[in-house]
């Protein structure tokens, strides 16, 4: 059995969940078995629709959606860990050979839970299984953990010029 490693990728750029999706895919189309956490997101974006095309796929959104325009609640901390308590028993199952925990470090950034809560979980993993961690704003705590650490930088994106999210594109 190989060794799962843990993937973090984060930074101010354009890609963290579309590159973890695009592992997802790749993996699944290898036979292996996905387990999606989406952790500030709540509507169905486009790369959702493939647990209903897929049934090695299997996505939840865990949070309570984007809170930027609004402060940050109880409610949100409690569904932020029962998420994580979900991506705990996946991880230590042995049943998923990826984990993504997609915007998991948005979540460390806003609070919802600690990164030492983070740490704990990703101890705890089954030995085989893959780890992705997708957000902005890592924590050096987690880079150092990682095994792997991509930091996506923008060097020029078209939203400054006014160009909204495209479905099928960015969403």
């Amino acid at each position: 059995m190989e060794k799962g490693f843990i993937q973090l990728y984060t930074g101010n750029g354009k890609g963290k969940s579309s590159a973890a999706f695009g592992m997802a895919l790749r993996a699944a189309m290898a036979g292996k078995k996905v387990y999606i956490a989406q952790f500030v997101k709540d509507m169905k974006y486009s790369e959702t629709k493939i647990a209903e095309v897929l049934d090695s796929i299997t996505i939840h959104q865990v949070g309570k959606g984007c809170f930027f325009d609004r402060e940050v609640n109880e409610e949100d901390q409690k569904a932020a860990r029962e998420g994580l308590q979900k991506c705990r028993e996946a991880l230590n199952s042995g049943a998923w050979d990826l984990v993504i925990l997609d915007e998991v470090t948005i979540a460390l950034y806003y609070k919802l839970f600690s990164t030492d809560d983070l740490l704990d979980i990703l101890d705890d993993k089954a030995e085989h299984t893959e780890v992705i961690l997708t957000g902005r704003y890592a924590p050096q705590e987690l880079i150092d953990r990682a095994d792997l650490v991509t930091d996506m930088v923008e060097v020029k994106h078209y939203y400054t010029q006014g160009v909204l999210s495209r479905p099928g594109f960015d969403c």
